[in-house]
């Protein structure tokens, strides 16, 4: 499983936080949840976090449920 790549966020001064992902705003954070955010994303691996946050990451099942007899 690769790594999340591609995220970046941007503040606004009435609070809010854009999460984007390759230049497009995937989800917008306002009030707790936006400082809930910042805080987290400032002292962890930032881009892991934007994914988690915006759902925008793999889980990992992704080849076993391919091979399952019903996908087939």
């Amino acid at each position: 499983m690769g790594r999340p790549a591609g995220f970046e966020y941007e503040e606004h001064g009435d609070g809010t936080v854009a999460i984007r992902h390759h230049g497009r705003v995937v989800t917008r954070l306002r009030g707790g949840r936006a400082q809930k955010f910042l805080a987290e994303a400032q002292s962890g691996d930032g881009q892991l976090v934007m994914a988690r946050w915006t759902g925008n990451y793999k889980h990992g099942n992704e080849r076993t449920s391919r091979q399952h007899p019903r996908n087939r």
